[in-house]
């Protein structure tokens, strides 16, 4: 299996269509993406267009659906909830179609979209992630961090340095490194693993997301590893689904 990881959308160079793609956006995307599908929503219908999204969202029952999104870190006027895990709740969530946009994890979900395969990962649901791509057998695997907006981001790259080492161990290291940026991340890894909340709160974002407010739940929440056994996976282009 050859591993590769991008920072950003902007950084892959090629056609996705034959691969298997995993998004990261640990905070906060991804990592609501798994809460919410756990606790029971319907789907999550990712957008990068606030217009498409709420022309979308029109299409479904009121009673039905939850717009969720943010941008700069903070919740869009008029939406139901912002990119928080931990506010959507299985109460707030069961049995509703979640259309999101954010400031950088769904443009990252909008460039790998034509994927063979495409998952969602943070670090809750790393070990989750990790076996379904090994029960897939899949050639080439690309990671794909979302950063913030289109820059680099450490704690997505943390999570991607903790997806490979989870696979190098669980196949016995028949995984092939295939550029610079994965084994950075696997470095990165290697540091912090101890410590992931440190490293979250340490990043340039969850800077941001502090001086915004109280996000202690949050930090908490994104830097669990392998809590919840959930994979989202796109099964119609643009909407997450769990396996």
């Amino acid at each position: 299996m050859k591993l590769s990881y991008f920072h950003v959308a902007g950084d892959v160079p090629y056609v996705v269509k034959d691969q298997t793609c995993v998004v990261i956006d640990v905070l906060r995307a991804t990592t609501t993406i798994a809460c919410a599908l756990n606790n029971g929503a319907e789907a999550v219908q990712t957008f990068s267009d606030l217009d498409k999204l709420k022309e979308q969202a029109s299409l479904w029952p009121i009673s039905k659906r939850l717009l969720l999104g943010e941008r700069g870190g903070e919740k869009i006027p008029g939406f139901d909830l912002g990119n928080s895990p931990v506010g959507v709740a299985a109460d707030v969530v069961r049995g509703k179609r979640l259309f999101m946009s954010t400031t950088n994890g769904t443009r990252a979900f909008e460039r790998v979209k034509d994927s063979k395969a495409l998952y969602s990962m943070s670090l809750i649901n790393r070990r989750a992630i990790g076996e379904r791509i090994i029960s897939e057998k899949p050639e080439q695997v690309l990671v794909l961090g979302s950063g913030w907006e289109g820059t680099y981001s450490l704690e997505d790259s943390l999570a991607a340095g903790a997806l490979a080492s989870f696979l190098i161990k669980a196949t016995l290291n028949s995984v092939q490194i295939i550029n610079d940026e994965m084994t950075a991340a696997l470095a990165l890894w290697s540091y912090w693993e101890a410590d992931i909340e440190a490293c979250l709160r340490k990043s340039t974002h969850g800077q941001r997301l502090e001086r915004l407010g109280n996000h202690d739940d949050d930090f908490l929440c994104c830097s669990e590893i392998d809590k919840i056994s959930i994979v989202p996976v796109q099964r119609e282009k643009g909407i997450l689904f769990s396996l």
